[in-house]
């Protein structure tokens, strides 16, 4: 039986099938036996208990998840939802009842806000499901504790789960939902785990049935037959050419800067021993997550140290804190939106909020001026030449010496000529350029179809600013995850892209494939990819043309 989703990956997996265990059944609605005091503090030392286990799973995980690992660990502190917990327990419910009912009327409502909000649905049951196995003393679902490797089979991975998954163990992953771009996806891809998400029909797989996951076909093969895992071996091999490691170069000798996203200090040395060249997206959010107040500048700036100490002679671009719709902090105050997807947020929340980003700016220049890296920085979901202007003029007022914006929305591509005559540089975030060109959210399942970055309304959008770039001889990079597709990564090079950052783990393979065209080849794949209609054709002409 052969059943078909999205990739992440090009590699194959083959194994036994274990699904990942149902949720804990609802709690009763008894009347509580002891008075509401002590069942209150029971609560409390619940949440208090598993928002520290959350915390200490942020810090293993690192990177992108641990943001929105720490974002999980700051529901169990909110103010309304304890108060909501309280006034159901002094109601009569019980610890666990009370805990369930309030964490669920905030997941209804995040549902019924559809987009961002409704994914983040997923976050909140996982809490309360931690929570409450907490309070009956019982291990909380999650990724099976198996004596053997295997491929997990889920419907979906809270990000606290899929960030913890154990390479050593986990062969592949299969998931209901999610698309290329969701944040199993993402984390799956930075893990270097096939995984095939978005697979609607697999829920009928068998416990321990055995699986053959295509990443780079996106299909998932129930019950192989040797010769089916012999052909997908043999695919397997093709897409693999013996390269040495060294700059990213196309056949031509064309150079192509290859770098990393990371989301802290310490993942850049072992993103520079995997062969990145510098580090292409350096996520700032850790230090703000889970905080009350934002950081101070001596605080962020003994990081920034840290990381450009450990890059040094090496190009490190760094994002400015990039936070509200489906990252809210505190301290920045944006309040309830009903589409916060199109609300405050990036540069918007950062000039409502100008003394936040001031201070990262100036922690950012002193660190700079300590170390020896080649620092760049830019501003996050930039619209126009307005708000370029405003950015680049505060930073370099700050004493930030290159500076550039991230062009995610479509309006920034199409004034791309106007943005390049201010910035000194434009890196291209394809996550949130594709969702928001096909007005589709990146992680909701209903959806997922839309998200693929291989559009050509996307692919129209990276031309104008790869010619843009051309034209102003400024560099215009990519660093989403469009970026870790060793096919749509020569695809980019030929539209104008200058620099690929993705995943560590996805070097190899994009050096790789680089190596085996010309500049004149990767602008004619280009062409035939603009020339499709739909993503999966643009896909399908490069194939042909490849």
């Amino acid at each position: 039986m052969l059943l078909r989703g999205t990739g992440v990956g090009r590699g194959i997996a083959i194994g036994p099938v274990v699904r990942m265990p149902d949720p804990l059944s609802e709690p009763d609605e008894k009347r509580r036996t002891t008075d509401a005091d002590s069942e209150y503090s029971r609560a409390r030392a619940a949440l208090t208990t598993v928002a520290a286990d959350l915390a200490d799973r942020a810090a293993l995980a690192g990177g992108e998840a641990e943001g929105v690992i720490h974002a999980q660990a700051m529901m169990t502190q909110d103010t309304a939802l304890l108060d909501d917990v309280r006034s159901r327990i002094e109601a009569g419910s019980t610890a666990e009842r009370a805990v369930f009912e309030a964490f669920h009327s905030v997941r209804q409502l995040l549902l019924s806000m559809g987009g961002s909000p409704a994914d983040r649905a997923v976050d909140v049951a996982d809490v309360s499901q931690r929570v409450i196995a907490q309070l009956r003393g019982v291990a909380p679902p999650g990724v099976p504790n198996v004596d053997h490797p295997f491929v997990l089979l889920a419907s979906d991975l809270a990000p606290s789960d899929a960030a913890m998954l154990d390479i050593g163990q986990v062969l592949g992953l299969v998931t209901l939902g999610g698309g290329p771009t969701s944040h199993t996806a993402i984390l799956a891809r930075s893990k270097g785990i096939v995984a095939v998400v978005g697979v609607a029909d697999a829920a009928g797989i068998d416990d321990g049935a055995t699986v053959l996951l295509d990443a780079g076909d996106g299909t998932v093969t129930v019950a192989p037959t040797p010769e089916e895992i012999a052909a997908s071996r043999e695919r397997l091999l093709a897409r693999r050419v013996a390269v040495p490691v060294g700059p990213g170069t196309l056949a031509d000798g064309t150079g192509i800067e290859l770098l990393a996203n990371i989301g802290s200090p310490d993942e850049a040395e072992a993103a520079l021993r995997q062969g990145a060249e510098g580090i292409g997206l350096f996520r700032t959010e850790f230090l703000f997550f889970g905080a009350r107040t934002a950081p101070t500048v001596a605080e962020q700036q003994a990081v920034y140290r840290r990381l450009f100490a450990a890059c040094e002679g090496k190009r490190v671009v760094v994002r400015t804190l990039d936070a509200g719709s489906d990252k809210p902090l505190a301290f920045l105050g944006t309040g309830v939106e009903e589409n916060p997807a199109l609300g405050v947020r990036g540069i918007r929340a950062l000039r409502a909020h100008e003394s936040v980003l001031r201070d990262q700016l100036t922690a950012l220049a002193a660190a700079d001026a300590e170390t020896d890296a080649d620092v760049w920085v830019m501003a996050p979901m930039v619209a126009d030449a307005d708000e370029t202007g405003y950015f680049v003029a505060l930073a370099r007022s700050l004493g930030i010496r290159v500076a550039g914006v991230m062009a995610e929305v479509p309006s920034c591509a199409l004034m791309a000529g106007q943005v390049l005559g201010i910035a000194d540089f434009v890196s291209i975030g394809t996550n949130d350029l594709t969702q928001y060109t096909l007005a589709a959210d990146r992680r909701l399942a209903a959806v997922a179809g839309y998200s693929d970055p291989w559009h050509p309304a996307v692919l129209r959008l990276v031309k104008m600013l790869g010619d843009a770039g051309t034209q102003s001889g400024r560099p215009v990079g990519v660093c989403g995850e469009a970026a870790a597709d060793p096919m749509l990564a020569v695809v980019l090079v030929g539209l104008g892209i200058s620099s690929l950052s993705m995943a560590p783990s996805a070097l190899d393979a994009v050096r790789t494939q680089l190596r085996q065209h010309t500049l004149e080849h990767a602008r004619a794949l280009a062409v035939a990819a603009l020339g499709a209609s739909t993503a999966a054709e643009a896909r399908a002409r490069v194939s042909e043309q490849s």
